[in-house]
């Protein structure tokens, strides 16, 4: 009986290899997808914003007793990006930048997610440190119009809000 040469052996082992890491991958992709798949179908149709991805830039302006507060470059921007963050050239104009991929249900769009991630206090009572009392009150607007779902505010493409503690 003859003996397999060394080079055959080798390119035998890489060919069974070849196939085992093929039918890995492709196991493991029809696993992820079916999970995506489960993922969305917990999820209610009117929650969904978008199933692809989105690409958002509303702005935010918030004003303390009448002084504009000036939002700081690269809030969320790290090793790993933020969903919201904010980008050095136009930061100081209040453009937030949305950027998700994948699906996207409603609560990922909320304001309130933006101040989480700068790290700051903001809800219908609070705005940083400053507390609705005899000192003045927190006020939202959402392109022009008086808001009060605060940080539970759904962001649009393009909106203008202003938050205004006077």
């Amino acid at each position: 009986m003859a003996s397999l040469s060394s080079e055959t052996k080798i390119i035998g082992g890489i060919g069974i290899l070849t196939f085992v890491v093929l039918v890995g991958g492709i196991f493991f992709l029809s696993l992820g997808q079916s999970q995506t798949q489960t993922q969305e179908s917990n999820v209610p149709e009117d929650q969904i914003i978008s199933r692809t991805s989105l690409h958002w830039h509303p702005r935010l302006d918030i004003y303390i007793k009448g002084e504009k507060q000036e939002i700081p470059t690269n809030i969320g921007i790290g090793a790993v990006h933020q969903e919201i963050h904010t980008h050095d050239e136009d930061a100081k104009d209040g453009v937030l930048h949305m950027e998700m991929a994948g699906l996207v249900t409603r609560d990922e769009t909320e304001l309130g997610r933006f101040f989480k991630i700068w790290g700051k206090e903001f809800s219908k009572d609070q705005i940083f440190e400053y507390k609705t009392g005899s000192e003045g009150k927190v006020k939202m607007f959402v392109n022009g119009k008086e808001n009060n779902d605060f940080e539970k505010y759904q962001m649009k493409d393009g909106d203008k809000i202003e938050i205004k503690y006077e």
